[in-house]
């Protein structure tokens, strides 16, 4: 996969593709990375991007010019490497009025061949910019400084999905990946200022030990994000567990 980001700050988006899992994954050849510089696309002796909104009100807006001539020049870069069979790329703007990004989305995304990021920055960009963009995502209901942070959010979560990033089964069985989330997690040593491991999780029975994993997951999905149940794909033997587990809450004191 190729992601490109455009920015104001490349040297913020680089920072993430120089370390840990996405640095392996350069490595290998399984993603590269471009970080677009949006200023040497504007003009004038300032590399003016931005200006005062139409109509006034707080802030500045990104200007549409220099966003236009970064995005066409990475397109047609694009479109003189893409092999014939490929799909053209997918154009994200980071936003917070954008469609909320989940697991699934970062499931379809890492579909793709190639990404490219438009990060706004101020009080946004230019409403004519949402005209040339594919997607418009957000990672939650708060406002940041620019988008940024959120393209290395959805680049990560993407990234990592790429096939051979990580071990086959991995992204498989984590939280959000059939809509529950992960269970308890323990490693060595098996005592800790007195909290003990799970005796389960040391017997070696293999099928008792993925009965437990799967109840702990329901539970802490129930306790802590019940909104996800209504959704999740729940089969016969979930259903059973999960009535377990609310008798168990219930008992509680």
């Amino acid at each position: 996969m190729r992601i490109t980001i455009l920015t104001l700050f490349p040297a913020m988006v680089r920072a993430p593709f120089e370390e840990s899992m996405l640095k392996r994954a350069r490595d290998k050849g399984l993603l590269e990375m471009e970080a677009v510089y949006i200023r040497d696309y504007a003009e004038g002796r300032h590399l003016v991007t931005d200006d005062y909104p139409f109509g006034g009100g707080a802030g500045l807006v990104m200007k549409p010019e220099p966003i236009y001539r970064a995005l066409t020049d990475v397109l047609q870069r694009s479109e003189q490497k893409r092999p014939p069979e490929a799909r053209p790329p997918r154009v994200i703007l980071v936003d917070p009025q954008g469609e909320l990004f989940s697991q699934d989305k970062a499931w379809e995304l890492s579909r793709e061949d190639e990404l490219i990021f438009i990060c706004g920055h101020y009080e946004g960009v230019d409403e004519r910019v949402r005209s040339w963009v594919t997607d418009e995502l957000s990672i939650g209901d708060y406002v940041l400084t620019g988008g940024e942070l959120a393209a290395m959010v959805i680049a990560d979560a993407v990234g990592r999905l790429v096939p051979g990033v990580l071990a086959e089964e991995s992204p498989l069985k984590e939280s959000f990946a059939d809509g529950v989330l992960e269970g308890p997690q323990y490693t060595r040593p098996r005592e800790f200022q007195g909290l003990e491991v799970p005796e389960i999780l040391v017997s070696g029975d293999h099928a008792k030990v993925a009965r437990w994993r799967r109840k702990e997951g329901l539970r802490r999905t129930l306790l802590r994000r019940p909104d996800l149940l209504a959704r999740a794909d729940l089969s016969a033997e979930d259903r059973k567990l999960l009535a377990e587990i609310r008798e168990e809450e219930d008992e509680r004191p």
